[in-house]
């Protein structure tokens, strides 16, 4: 089994492209609590990179594929609208522009996780939206009615892959000082 936590990154100071300090806290505080991962990958904006080095992990790769959402994404869905809806959007339209994002972000999963050892761990931060695009396109069928709102601040999913097929997949909330519920 290959697991892959695909995460949002930490707060920032709007317009600014880096973590506040109080994004670099939080970063920490759920970062202790992580273990190790065996490959880490971000998107290539500052806030992605330096919440993993915040949380303590060295960054293996930054990818663009995980940056920003497609134009005309956001005229089918905003990224905060939660699981359920991206789910109901992709269903609805599965050769639309945001089905067809998370079919790729699905196929990048699928290469992460085929990358990794036996029993091996991946972090992933990305962005509001592609997190939710990334956990619906590898399950695509599931309805994620119970999951409620979009990620938060270093909230994200944890995906289970047997080979490069995602079997289940936890959603992670940050409560509090970093403890994470699954």
């Amino acid at each position: 089994m290959h697991v892959i936590e695909h995460r949002r990154h930490s707060m920032r100071n709007k317009p600014g492209q880096h973590l506040s300090q109080a994004g670099v806290d939080r970063a920490r505080s759920v970062g202790d609590d992580l273990g190790r991962f065996d490959l880490v990958v971000t998107s290539s904006l500052p806030r992605a990179f330096e919440t993993a080095i915040a949380m303590g992990f060295a960054v293996d790769e930054q990818l663009e594929e995980l940056c920003s959402l497609p134009d005309g994404f956001e005229a089918m869905v905003q990224w905060d609208e939660g699981f359920a809806r991206f789910s109901e959007v992709m269903n609805s339209h599965p050769y639309g522009v945001v089905a067809l994002f998370g079919q790729k972000l699905a196929q990048l999963h699928r290469e992460i996780a085929g990358r990794l050892p036996d029993n091996g761990r991946a972090l992933v931060i990305s962005h509001g939206g592609i997190v939710e695009a990334s956990v619906v396109g590898c399950m695509p069928g599931e309805s994620f009615s119970s999951w409620g709102r979009a990620c938060d601040y270093c909230e994200g999913v944890r995906m289970f892959f047997n080979g490069t097929v995602c079997e289940r997949a936890e959603l992670m909330r940050v409560l509090g000082r970093g403890s994470v519920s699954a």
